[in-house]
């Protein structure tokens, strides 16, 4: 580290210019990051939703879109006008299964018509994925009166909604993080040198995702403010050890090379744990886990680097600055207020401990969401145009169910038998549009391209049924069954309830996976650094005791959580929020080589307050509006707001539990922690 620190002061000249550079570069390169808004990518290989998605041979349909007030005559009218918006690949509406230019509207069975016909047409669209919210925009504008509904509308409001409100977050976020900064610093630039050092290690991690090629939104959302947030920390670390240096009389190169060594350890330990938190997630099966947790990894590892080599050519460079901005303290003495801590820290810490065991049974108790029931709050537009819809045609959703070809009468057998499926409104297929008589051979490709691909009959479905939950799912078995017992172990269904089941089922097996990956590695990390048994168990202990908490709150709110947010917040706050404690108890230790335990105790939360309050009240914050913020996307907003919690519970934790614990445990610690010679 010696030789690395004065390497970083010496060449900080250069060490400015080539960061500069790989800003501009990635600035440029991270506009050719593509975004995927498809959660059915992250499904592994042998689910059965994907093995279906790699046979399908032409999209089906993504679109509901229904036009209050329109005739039947004029919905044909309108079909050929949708047919020619660019982008829509297809449009399926009731004419496809009768001709309505020969029969009039009037004499049609009811029953037939409904799950097409209400006060309005109700459309099915298939739309080109590439150039998705462009069109569902173009429909917007030709139909202004049109409520949508379907996975295509989805994709469209976090592309053009969710997106824009995540850009402006920054707006909001950084002038309260100048402000928290200001408050836990002592000189007017020093935020700024922060801001500088992190915004730099975020746009070198934006633009570096370019190696991935493609990211889905949930990680381009969340990783600039969740990087942010975790490892400002680390800056805060490094100056303030700089800072009693140089009150010390020491010259500003020699003092930050002192610096950097003294503070090495805590920062990396502090960024190792934060890592191993998010690259526990890669272990996920649904390897939107293995996005993310790469992305928010590599975040904090170029945050470190940021902060050890930029961070000290910077702020040596800028050290007149610093000195002419001087200014008091703004951050209290926690002196009276680390004793007042301690003298009720015994009852608090008994009533946690009893708390915990019913937070750990309410967390696994909780109702989960696992799909798109989660993206959208209740009351963004796209949920509201969903009740529409629903109110008026039921729960209606395309299915697409594809069966080997090459026999016709089966095939009209099994369209016979998903009729007798209750929830079943529709069924179009060769043999129910056409004839199962007629071979598709000697027909137009545009009169049987619907419903044949190469070796498969494809049966397009209405189906009454949720997009997820216990009904949703059993109605989707239920469809299996019926096709299975004409094409046994030869069917595939495709559908809105499909991908969340098999999300629900590749999701929950990854949850063991990824707590013990997380506890282990970060335990591993934790006793490297203190040469202890005891210290990780305490920590761990406490964090993951914050953690059930937080997650159990929902339970007694009776609200839904959506799984896949109830995974990585887990992973992100046990691995941002470990720091907190990890700084405590080194100065516990410190501590203790002359104070007695409730003595030092004290001490430590005095001298370490100030230090663990200003990047949790910058991790609560920016969870805190990022769930604020993006109120149309129901997952990044739930995300949010859980970590903002989460952090301000394991600040609290950390601060009034853990410093009596460290007190009751202290034989025992001494015990188990080998001795540093200097003690």
């Amino acid at each position: 580290m010696k030789q690395f620190s004065e390497g970083a002061v010496r060449h900080r000249k250069l060490i400015m210019i080539l960061a500069l550079l790989l800003c501009a570069a990635s600035l440029f390169a991270m506009l050719q990051v593509e975004v995927s808004y498809d959660m059915s990518e992250y499904l592994p290989p042998d689910a059965p939703t994907r093995k279906a998605l790699d046979l399908l041979a032409s999209p089906m349909p993504n679109l509901q879109l229904y036009l209050p007030g329109v005739s039947p005559e004029d919905s044909l009218h309108e079909k050929e006008a949708l047919e020619g918006i660019r982008g829509v690949l297809d449009v399926i509406w009731l004419d496809d299964s009768i001709d309505l230019r020969g029969i009039p509207f009037e004499v049609i069975d009811p029953e037939t018509a409904a799950p097409f016909y209400s006060d309005g047409p109700l459309f099915q669209l298939t739309l080109d994925e590439k150039t998705l919210s462009g069109t569902v925009k173009l429909i917007r504008e030709r139909y202004p009166a049109a409520l949508l509904k379907g996975t295509a509308a989805d994709s469209a409001e976090q592309i053009n909604g969710t997106m824009p409100q995540v850009a402006s977050i920054m707006l909001y976020v950084l002038p309260l993080c100048l402000l928290i900064l200001i408050l836990a610093t002592r000189h007017w630039v020093e935020p700024i040198l922060f801001l500088i050092t992190i915004g730099a290690a975020i746009l070198l991690n934006e633009g570096s995702n370019i190696i991935f090629g493609r990211i889905s939104y949930i990680t381009r959302a969340c990783a600039a403010l969740l990087q942010l947030a975790v490892s400002i920390d680390y800056a805060v670390f490094l100056l303030h050890r700089f800072n009693e240096l140089r009150d010390e009389g020491m010259p500003p190169a020699e003092a930050m090379k002192l610096a950097m060594r003294k503070a090495s350890s805590a920062i990396a330990a502090s960024a190792l744990t934060t890592v191993f938190g998010f690259l526990a997630l890669i272990l996920m099966d649904f390897s939107l886990g293995k996005d993310m947790g790469l992305v928010l990894a590599k975040g904090v590892l170029l945050s470190y680097l940021s902060v050890m080599v930029l961070l000290p050519a910077v702020a040596v460079a800028g050290v007149k600055w610093i000195d002419r901005t001087l200014h008091r303290s703004f951050m209290p003495s926690f002196k009276r207020s680390s004793r007042l801590v301690l003298r009720f820290a015994a009852p608090l810490a008994v009533v946690v401990i009893l708390v915990l065991p019913l937070a750990f049974i309410a967390q696994r108790q909780n109702v989960f969401l696992y799909g798109s029931g989660g993206m959208h709050s209740p009351d963004s537009p796209v949920r509201l145009e969903q009740n529409r819809i629903e109110a008026r045609f039921g729960s209606g959703r395309m299915m697409l169910l594809m069966v080997p070809s090459g026999d016709r009468a089966r095939e009209a057998a099994l369209g016979k038998a998903l009729k007798e499926v209750p929830e079943v409104r529709s069924v179009m297929s060769y043999a129910d549009t056409v004839s199962p008589y007629i071979p598709p051979e000697v027909l137009d490709e545009t009169a049987s391209g619907a419903f044949y691909q190469p070796g498969y009959a494809r049966f397009i479905l209405n189906v009454n049924t949720p997009d997820e939950g216990k009904e949703a799912f059993r109605i989707a078995d239920r469809l299996k069954e019926t096709a299975e017992a004409l094409y046994p172990g030869k069917t595939h269904l495709l559908g809105e309830s499909t991908v969340n089941q098999d999300l629900m089922k590749t999701i929950t097996g990854d949850s063991l996976k990824v707590l013990l990956a997380g506890l282990l590695s970060i335990g591993l990390v934790l006793l490297v650094t203190f040469r202890s048994f005891s210290i990780p168990l305490i920590l761990l202990m406490v964090i993951q005791g914050s953690i059930w908490l937080n997650m159990g709150l929902p339970y007694f709110q009776g609200s839904h959580l959506n799984y896949i947010g109830y995974l990585i917040v887990s992973s992100v706050q046990l691995g941002a929020t470990v720091d907190y404690g990890i700084l405590l108890s080194q100065r516990y230790l410190e501590g203790r080589r002359n104070m007695p335990p409730r003595e030092a105790a004290s001490w430590a939360l005095s001298v370490s307050a100030g230090s663990i309050l200003p990047p949790a009240m910058i991790l609560t914050l920016a969870g805190s509006i990022l769930g604020m913020m993006v109120n149309k996307n129901g997952i990044i907003s739930e995300m949010g707001i859980i970590i903002g919690r989460g952090a301000a519970i394991s600040c609290g934790m950390v601060l009034l539990v853990l410093p009596q614990i460290l007190v009751w445990c202290d034989g025992l610690i001494r015990r188990t922690t080998m001795k540093s010679g200097k003690e």
